[in-house]
Order: C-alpha cells, then structure tokens, then sequence
C-alpha cells in the first residue's frame, strides 16, 4: 500500500481541498473507505481460500470471461508494468549514491518494428532488481516472507523515524494543522479520488490465501491491521506535513513532498537518508507485487485459461515458480521498451473497476451460495461494501470523463483480452489445457499420496 503516492498526491489533495481540516477528513474517509473494501475481501478470501484474490472472486460470481480480463489487465500492465515503473525508478534512485547505475546512455538497441528495446545501465539494474527479487520469491514463501517482512518493517520505520524527528526537532507550526477555511463538497469529493488511489494494495493479502495457515482467520487479521497500520501512518504523514507548510504552500508543492518537509523541518542534511530510505520502499513494493502477480496467472492457467506451465508448482519450494518467472520477463521487456509508464497510465482506473467489481462479487455470492459456511463476515454489511462499490465506479466514471483518451486506451488493452479468453478456451495444447501435475500452493512438501489424488 505504501508507495510513492504518499509522497506526491498529498499537494494534490491539498490543491482541491485547500484547508486542513478538509485534507485529513478526506485521508480519514479515503481510509475507511478502503477498510470496507479490505473487510469484503476478507470474506470472499475466507469463503475461498484460493490464489488470485479478485480473479477467484469474478470467476465465481460472474463467470470466466471476466475473471479472464481482471487477470489479463494484471499480466500486461496493472502488476507488471507497476514492477518496471517502480524498478527503473529503484535505479534512478541507487544513481544518487552510484551515477553509473542511473545511467540513460544506450548501451544497445534492438528494433523490432513495433517496438524498440533499449538496453542502458539504468534499464540493467532495473532488470536485476526484478530477477533478484523473483529469484527470492521462486525459493519459497518461506524466504519470500522474510525478504518482505523485513523491507516492509524497514519501510514503515522509516516513515515513522520521519514523522517522530520532524515534531520532535523540526522547525514547523501547529498553527498550519489549526487554519481553518471553506472548502465546497464537490472539491472534496474530487479530493477522495487521488487519495483512493494512495491506498491501492489494501487486498494483496488475498492473493496468497491458498498458502497461508489458517486463511480463514488470518487472512481477514492481515487485511485489517495492514489497512488499519497504513491509515495510521498516512494520518501521521499528511499532518507532518501540514506541520512543515500551511495548506496552500502544500499545494503548490513540485516536488516530492517528503523531501521538501524533511528540508524545511529538519535540513539538507536528512536528503541522502531518505534517498536511501525510498529505495528499500520501492523494493518492498517490487517484492510485494512479485508475490500478488503470480498467483493470478497461476489461477487463470489452473482453470485451463493461460499457459498450461504457469500453472506448475515447484516440487521442492511449492511456489509458481514459472508464473514468477513469466511475469519477471515481461517486466523486463517493458523496462527495456519503455512503454511501462504508458502502460500503467492507460490501465490504472482498471485497477479501481475490477476491485469494485469484485466487492460487488459479495453481493452475488451471498444470494447464490446463501447457507455456504462463511468463517468471516463483512462488516458493515449491505452498508460498507455498498459504498466501498458506489465510490470505485465514480472513480472510474470520473477518469472516463476527465481524460477520454488515455482511459479509451485502457478500455481497448482490457478489450484484447476478449479473443485471448476465446483462444484459451477453445485451443488445443497448451492453449485451453487444465494443468496436470501439483495444482495445489502449499507451504509444506504434499503428503504421501496428496499429488496422484490432485493430479
């Protein structure tokens, strides 16, 4: 969840609801928000535990064909293009320490028509921080927990470590966080739509519920305390910065906001440290997302609608391991196009639409399955999730209004998904097939006799 947005879209908040009270309100309801969503999701991960989060939850609800387009806008763009974005930007940010590695000099260059690959130091380190963070995560959930845990843990201490120093010995005004003003309900409610966009990743934890213990309890625990943690520091960062600058010196902010907070409050001398300290944000967020993708494509190739491999479990680490594999090329194949920001721009209201659709998904399943064993319920329910649903599809609305072109774009790489689906589900061999061999995520070695019963 915590990603780079925290460090730019509080100076856009800022411009559409320009005084305090209004920013942090719009924090808080942004927040709860995405709690109502978190708390959906728990119950549709509890009812089924399996990988793949909203592409279990469509297919259930509202059949293949949209389970397939969720899937396919992940593949292509929303978790891969997210992973080059995020890895070039690691490199830029190791360049400050160590110029060569934010290099944009062309080393060599393939053209392939509609595409050209370019391959420059930058784009090479970009390329080595996803096959280095896969390469964790293909080892088993075991070592890719502890590699997560451990730059998550250093994230948000980070993030704290900031907020404690500058109330503690930072130059700034309480008056700021006091002002007052008028603020009209419309750029309020325009106010909601970056901050949404701020919480993004509050279901990630549904992507791997085939494999963790006790899904049914620990999943819906993970959801809430993740997005009940992250509202904490959101909140904590935001009045920091109201700290340092009134409301409308945050509004006319250029650059990222943190470094501009931690130089006025602070001093020049912090800007190395928290250079530092954003590379092991962006790598936590690589790594995260290198966990959440896959388990996508190796639901869609389980069903028989993706590449029958993707859907083999390792023998010894019980990982995707090819899934991991897959989307880590295509990551790299978009850093070296350089399509990846265009890519994540087109498709990014996708993201909104499906994790609507899929709290929506809920709705459905209660009338369908209405005497199914639920371990975990909703709360707030028809309420909570009703709202959560409402605020997705304005969002959504909103971004097809404002910006036709860019969204239209998007509309047509969801919309190739069609045929691809009519491929998979009509072709022969690896085309359309159901996965033989292991289709089953575990964190321990199957018991005797459990692979020839799932095969």
């Amino acid at each position: 969840m915590i990603g780079g947005g925290i460090f730019i879209i509080p100076a856009i908040v800022a411009s559409l609801a320009l005084a305090p009270w209004a920013m942090l309100s719009a924090w808080v309801i942004g927040g709860l928000l995405a709690l109502a969503g978190a708390m959906a999701y728990a119950e549709l991960a509890a009812l089924r535990p399996q990988a793949g989060g909203e592409y279990v939850y469509l297919r259930e609800a509202f059949g293949p064909l949209w389970a397939f387009l969720t899937g396919w806008t992940s593949f292509v763009a929303g978790f891969s293009g997210a992973i080059a974005a995020s890895a070039v930007g690691l490199a830029g940010y190791l360049g400050r320490f160590a110029p060569a590695a934010g290099d944009t000099t062309a080393l060599a260059s393939f053209d392939f028509g509609l595409v050209t690959l370019t391959l420059s130091p930058r784009a090479g380190v970009a390329i080595v921080a996803i096959g280095a963070l896969s390469v964790v995560h293909v080892l088993g959930l075991g070592p890719g927990r502890v590699v997560q845990n451990l730059l998550a843990g250093l994230k948000v201490t980070a993030l704290l470590l900031f907020v404690a120093f500058g109330f503690g010995f930072g130059r700034g005004s309480m008056g700021h966080v006091a002002e007052g003003g008028d603020v009209a309900a419309t750029s309020w409610l325009l106010a909601l739509i970056p901050v949404m966009f701020s919480y993004a990743g509050w279901n990630a934890a549904a992507y791997v519920a085939e494999e963790v213990r006790e899904p049914e309890r620990n999943v819906p625990l993970a959801l809430a305390l993740g997005t009940v943690a992250v509202i904490v520091i959101y909140l904590g960062l935001n009045v920091a910065y109201l700290y340092a600058f009134s409301a409308r010196e945050l509004a006319g902010l250029k650059i990222r906001i943190i470094d501009a907070a931690a130089d006025r409050l602070i001093g020049p001398a912090i800007a190395d440290w928290l250079a530092g300290a954003t590379i092991v944000m962006i790598a936590a967020s690589i790594s995260a997302m290198l966990i959440a993708g896959p388990r996508v494509y190796y639901a869609m190739a389980r069903d028989g609608l993706f590449f029958s491999a993707a859907a083999r479990v390792h023998p010894r680490f019980r990982t995707p391991a090819v899934a991991i594999v897959a989307q880590a090329l295509w990551s790299a194949v978009l850093v070296l196009s350089g399509r990846f920001d265009q890519l994540v721009e087109y498709t990014g209201f996708a993201v909104v639409l499906f994790s609507g659709i899929a709290v929506v998904a809920l709705f459905r399943l209660r009338q369908v399955y209405p005497n199914e064993r639920r371990p975990f319920r909703a709360w707030g329910y028809p309420i909570a999730p009703g709202v959560f649903a409402g605020a997705s599809f304005l969002i959504v609305m909103n971004a097809l209004y404002r910006d036709v072109r860019t969204s239209g774009a998007g509309l047509i790489i969801i919309a190739a998904g069609i045929p691809l689906y009519l491929m998979f589900r009509k072709g022969p061999g690896v085309i359309g097939r159901r996965a033989g061999r292991v289709t089953r995520l575990d964190l321990k070695p199957p018991r005797d006799g459990q692979e020839s019963q799932e095969r």
